[in-house]
């Protein structure tokens, strides 16, 4: 009998065993004893046994018990199998997150089959390892989740080249033609495409799309965090020049469409080195003792027509990523920093919401319309700050004092109405013309934020409830696809991520109740001003952030939970976000009563915009860290303050004081004693002489290594 046909049978009759014991776990030793009756050799058995394992017709559990996996046969467990999105470690080992699954489900590195990070793949699951986690086997890729990854070219002879990706890139070396290198050294960083992954045992070929320079340099790891989030930094040429055919300016019969407002005193406040300038304001007080509210937006949905090569690229980006050194737009920078944006003594094309305010805070009226302004002033922040202070711009002063204390009312009900009030420093680089950093400056926070930051909640809430309006106008039944809306949603916490945080602040004297099973904000705004003005003020506002759920667009409206809105939506920043441009595309169109976009594509739209902005966030995170990496690496053996910001079984984070980088003193920087990490109370204690780190504590560090790749600071006590 050949081996295949034997192979078969003992499949056979494996499965039929197991088909008649449905309601408990067969012990392997039983199935491969039973199985010896007919005539099977051992190692026939095991091999037959593993073919089935393999293949998810058979699953076998932490205890090495076996049981029948739905459909019961090879065909079937093949047929089968569910879809989620894999991330691989470093280790080479993968996750997959399933509907339905609390846990990640393990992929053993020999069981990755060619998957890539981020990919979407088929998998069947096969049991559990020796831990109790649910483990599984990639069985086919559904789609690739980069477009583009990052490593390094390396040679390896004369006709071979390799490159080296980078560790948040992929787990495997690819190997490149010659003629694919696109003009690259040994050496050099590169973005590439891959080409085909034929089989697991063999390397993935790939294909270099761009050089970006020697490892190491400013520019090459400035442009791989761009890449590592599939982000590229220019336009196509067709894409320019689309955008060299718009006008300046539309002309007289546009502006006679529109409400001319061009004699109202208009400015803006943007940070020094902003160009794109999305919104102005105007306010002015009426006789009956109300604010009239002007927030007048860049009317980028003028110029950017759907179905075009242009709108196509920003969509494709969705956002604006602003980097430390370098701001990459979403719109090409004739229309970013030209066309639309609301630069000084220029006539502009905008959209408006024109509210009237009590001075109490309550919105008593509005209107949205399509407008032209003429800025008078283009303000900084610090200019802004020196107007409240009555040290500039007499003109600007009435104006300025009314939105002060219109803002701050604002503010005010904000909190009362249960807002969180995160507070998170920023620092900004000073960078010499290489890109170098040579100084780290926290940024100022002026009462011109907040104020800016009040106008334009205002408008994006008035406009989101606008919708509202408009559909109990028609009189008829409303359903998702009736007056479907773009909305920006933020789901209430998960009470065990928040729970999480209570532990971590708990053994430092924080109240922080969660064991209700539910949070509201005002809880969650007692334990930010308990830790107001202290040492662990920073981390404990990062620690909150980090359990929050994530804001998002979509056309289901669940409410803000962080802003305390039941309607809110993004209008005020189109020619920096894609959502703003779809929002203003809906309220045109639902203004004029023609149909819009429909349920269906603006979820759809949602979860782009959505997944864009997760990526600029992390771009422009890994910048900042890179930064400091570089701002640091020239002070190895510099003496700094720094926070406990965090206490794991590896080591101590450290926050530093004056710069606001984080770094590591690892396990082994802790040798004047032997330490024990202390899950439930989150410290590391001395056995010998009872010293503990814990979150909050304050201390000097030195820095003692630097690394530029991985983005990370080492530390030891000074």
């Amino acid at each position: 009998m050949g081996k295949k046909k034997k192979v078969k049978e003992l499949e056979a009759f494996m499965l039929g065993f197991l088909r008649k014991n449905t309601e408990y776990e067969v012990p392997e030793e039983l199935l491969l004893k039973t199985a010896q009756h007919t005539g099977g050799q051992v190692k026939a058995l095991k091999r037959a046994l593993d073919g089935l394992i393999d293949s998810g017709a058979v699953i076998r559990n932490n205890k090495g018990e076996l049981s029948l996996a739905k459909g019961g046969t090879v065909e079937a467990a093949r047929a089968e199998g569910q879809v989620g999105k894999i991330s691989i470690n470093r280790h080479g080992t993968g996750f997959v997150t399933l509907e339905g699954h609390d846990e990640d489900i393990r992929i053993p590195g020999k069981k990755l089959s060619v998957a890539l990070d981020r990919d979407i793949v088929r998998i069947r699951l096969q049991g559990t390892d020796r831990m109790g986690r649910t483990e599984g086997k990639v069985l086919d890729i559904v789609e690739r989740g980069k477009k583009y990854y990052v490593g390094t070219l390396k040679r390896e002879n004369k006709n071979a080249w390799l490159i080296e990706p980078d560790e948040k890139s992929a787990h495997t070396e690819f190997y490149v033609q010659p003629g694919n290198i696109s003009g690259g050294q040994s050496g050099d960083k590169v973005i590439f495409k891959l080409l085909d992954w034929v089989h697991p045992r063999s390397l993935p070929e790939a294909i270099v799309t761009e050089v970006l320079g020697a490892k190491g340099t400013n520019r090459a790891e400035v442009l791989s965090i761009l890449a590592e989030n599939d982000m590229i930094s220019s336009f196509t040429p067709e894409v320019e020049e689309w955008c060299e055919q718009i006008p300046l300016f539309p002309g007289e019969e546009e502006i006679a469409r529109r409400r001319d407002i061009r004699d109202m005193l208009v400015f803006t406040i943007d940070p020094e080195d902003a160009k794109d300038f999305d919104d102005a304001l105007s306010i002015s007080e009426l006789e009956n003792g109300n604010y009239y509210l002007g927030v007048h937006i860049a009317d980028v949905s003028y110029y950017v027509h759907p179905k075009t090569i242009l709108d196509d690229a920003a969509h494709e980006r969705a956002t604006s990523v602003y980097l430390v050194d370098r701001v990459i737009p979403m719109l090409p920078e004739k229309l970013s920093n030209g066309v639309c944006s609301l630069r000084p003594n220029e006539d502009k094309m905008t959209y408006s919401c024109f509210m009237e305010v009590s001075p109490a805070g309550e919105v008593l009226g509005y209107s949205i319309e399509e407008t032209v302004i003429h800025s008078k002033y283009r303000l900084t922040y610090e200019q802004a700050q020196e107007i409240i202070e009555g040290k500039a711009h007499a003109e600007l002063s009435e104006p300025m004092e009314m939105l002060v204390k219109l803002t701050d009312r604002l503010t005010e009900k904000r909190f009362e109405e249960n807002a969180i009030d995160f507070e998170t420093p920023e620092p900004r680089f000073v960078l010499d013309e290489k890109g170098t950093p040579v100084d780290v400056i926290i940024k100022k926070s002026f009462k011109a934020h907040r104020l800016i930051e009040e106008c334009m909640l205002l408008a994006n809430r008035s406009v989101a409830e606008h919708v509202d309006a408009l559909r109990a106008r028609t009189g008829k039944k409303i359903t998702q696809d009736t007056f479907p809306f773009f909305y920006r949603i933020h789901p209430e916490p998960d009470t065990e991520r928040l729970e999480q945080v209570a532990e971590h602040v708990r053994p430092v004297g924080i109240k922080f109740d969660v064991r209700k099973g539910q949070v509201d904000a005002k809880t969650i705004n007692n334990v930010l001003k308990q830790v107001k003005g202290k040492s662990i003020e920073f981390t404990v506002n990062d620690l909150m952030l980090r359990s929050m759920a994530k804001a998002e667009y979509s056309p289901k409206n669940i409410g803000h939970f962080g802003l305390g809105f039941s309607h809110y939506a993004h209008f005020t920043s189109p020619i920096r976000r894609y959502p703003d441009v779809l929002v203003h595309r809906l309220l045109k169109s639902y203004s004029a009563g023609l149909p819009s976009y429909n349920f269906k594509s603006l979820l759809t739209y949602g979860e782009h915009c959505s997944e864009r902005e997760r990526a600029a966030v992390t771009a422009e995170r890994d910048s900042i860290k890179l930064k400091q990496v570089e701002y640091l690496s020239t002070r190895i053996g510099q003496e700094f303050d720094g926070v406990v910001s965090g206490v794991t079984e590896r080591g101590v984070y450290v926050l530093l004081k004056d710069i606001y980088c984080e770094g590591m003193v690892s396990m082994s920087e802790l040798s004047d004693d032997y330490y024990v990490f202390d899950k439930r109370r989150h410290c590391l204690t001395g056995r010998r002489k009872g010293r503990t780190y814990m979150l909050g504590n304050e201390l000097k560090v030195r820095v003692v290594n630097t690394n530029l790749e991985l983005r990370q600071i080492d530390f030891e006590l000074a």
